[in-house]
This record gives C-alpha cells, sequence and structure tokens, in this order.
C-alpha cells in the first residue's frame, strides 16, 4: 500500500470527476455515488437529504451547493435517457462524505481525506500563521486546541461522558488511538516530562496539529453519527485516534510519541509574549490568558 494512498488516490478519483460550467465547478451526485459504492441512487438521496440538513444548520444556503437538475445519462450501448440529478458544490460534496455510511471504507478513506484537506487549506488560508515561528505556530495550536477541546467536552457529555473521571477515560481512548496503545501516563513517561509538566504544554507545533485533528474529528464524528453511551463515546474517540495516527503513517510522518518534546512550555511562551506586548505596546496576534491548569 502506498503511503500517500488517502492523499494521492482520493485527490485523483475526486478531482475527475469535477466539472465546470460557466466558469463554476460542480461534481454529479450520480457519478459521486458510484465512486462512493452506492450501487442505488436512491439510497445516495437519503445521504443527499442528511448533507443539506447539514448544509442548513451550517448557516449556508442549499440551494448555493445543491442544485436539482435534469441531465442525460448513458444507458449503455449508445442509448441516453433523462434523470434527475444533483450538482454539487465542493462543500456539499464533503458534507456528502460526511453523512455516508462509516461503514463504507471508501466514505470512510474520504472523510480522512475531506478532513485533511479542510484543515491544510484553513492553515494555508491563514497568511499569518504560515509566518509564524515555531514557538508563535505551538501558541496559536495550542489555543485552538483548548477552544476545540471545550467543543469535545460538550459533544462527550451529551453522547453520557459525564464525570470528570468519565472525560479522563475518554481522553484517554484517543491518545491511545493516536499515540498506539500509550494513554497519557505513558506519554508522560516516554516524553520524559516532570511530575507538574502539562503533555499539551510541551508539545511541538507538529504533534499539536495532531491532536487537534483528533480532538476535531472525534468532537464531528460524535455529534454526526449521534453516539450514545460511554463505551461507545470511548471507542469512537480511539477509532478516530487510531485513523489519524495510520494517516500520519502513510504520510511518512513521525509518530506522536517520538517527536521531541519542547523545552519551553506554553505557559512560559505566554508569559513572554505578554511581556513583550507590555514592552511594545502592541501583539502580533491575540492571545487569551486562559488558565493550563487542565489538559484541556
Amino acid at each position: 500500500m502506498n503511503k500517500d494512498l488517502v492523499e494521492n488516490t482520493h485527490h485523483q478519483t475526486f478531482e475527475s470527476l469535477r466539472q465546470e460550467e460557466d466558469e463554476c465547478e460542480f461534481w454529479s451526485a450520480r457519478k459521486l455515488a458510484k465512486v462512493l459504492e452506492y450501487n442505488d441512487y436512491r439510497n445516495f438521496l437519503n445521504v443527499i437529504e442528511k448533507a443539506k440538513e447539514a448544509c442548513k444548520n451550517s448557516g449556508h444556503n442549499i440551494v448555493d451547493h445543491f442544485v436539482d437538475v435534469t441531465d442525460m445519462i448513458d444507458i449503455g450501448k449508445g442509448g441516453l435517457r433523462q434523470a434527475a440529478d444533483v450538482r454539487l458544490s465542493r462543500y456539499a460534496c464533503y458534507l456528502v462524505v460526511q453523512n455516508g455510511d462509516p461503514a463504507k471504507p471508501v466514505i470512510a478513506n474520504g472523510q480522512t481525506y475531506f478532513a485533511i484537506q479542510t484543515r491544510r487549506q484553513e492553515l494555508a488560508d491563514n497568511r499569518n500563521f504560515q509566518q509564524l515561528k515555531e514557538e508563535e505556530k505551538r501558541v496559536y495550536l495550542r489555543k485552538d486546541l483548548r477552544e476545540h477541546n471545550k467543543q469535545l467536552v460538550e459533544t462527550a457529555q451529551q453522547s453520557g461522558v459525564e464525570t470528570t473521571l468519565d472525560f479522563a477515560i475518554f481522553q484517554n481512548h484517543g491518545y491511545k488511538g493516536l499515540y498506539g496503545g500509550l494513554d497519557a501516563k505513558d506519554i508522560h513517561v516516554r516524553k520524559g516530562l516532570k511530575k507538574n509538566q502539562k503533555i499539551l504544554d510541551h508539545m511541538g507545533s507538529t504533534e499539536l496539529a495532531a491532536n487537534l485533528f483528533r480532538a476535531t474529528q472525534a468532537e464531528d464524528k460524535l455529534r454526526r453519527e449521534n453516539i450514545k453511551g460511554k463505551n461507545k463515546a470511548n471507542q469512537t474517540h480511539y477509532e478516530v485516534g487510531t485513523i489519524v495516527r495510520q494517516t500520519i503513517e502513510r504520510l511518512g510522518g513521525t509518530m506522536p510519541e517520538d517527536l521531541p518534546v519542547a523545552e519551553k512550555s506554553i505557559r512560559q511562551l505566554e508569559k513572554e509574549r505578554n511581556q513583550k506586548s507590555i514592552e511594545v505596546g502592541t501583539n502580533s496576534y491575540d492571545i487569551q490568558n486562559i488558565s493550563l491548569d487542565q489538559e484541556n
């Protein structure tokens, strides 16, 4: 299996279906259904309806991303007939894949592909992020992870992860998936951290990005599939962590447990940044003073 399987295969397949009319790109729902292994188009229409609902709930206009049309389709031996189709925007394709049957390997890989592309585009669009030094990237990503972990806590609670102990166990399942079976204590030992040092506080930008990916996708999957029960939530977090780990491996990256420990903590960097801000009277970017007493 090629290490770039998810990145290249799905990119090539998806982009090969791209069509354009009046300088607007779109994808045929019927053609996408075949790639996603929906042999009965009627079943795929149910996925499209879920995607439309997600589009609406996200505050987007459905008609901007899902356009009902009637096209001529090939019925074999040179024959054509009219058939209803839906022209999907790139965003609509993302929503369709996110709401597809996760039991299908092609859907699971597609979700991973779109997640990678979405996060990559978010970072690529942020010119300020591209210009940051490593220490600044760490602060930026740690802040982002902190906010997404708050959302993950809220979603996990809705799934039945209620107490502080429940959430600690839930978090460890995500760590075990991402770190090849290591839980928080194991990671702490593996990294050679002192008792009072926090794991997330001493991660480099690459490791923080991997954990951010894990957190955002776990939260999305719990909510999207309406996962109920602590055991199912824990298993879901573990599976997401495992998928992120497999993606890193396929792309030839370094496993997170093998990444170096950052010498300066996030707390220390934030203090230095705030002190510098006081001295020069401005900040290069916004940093919120949020306590790092918990691993959130």
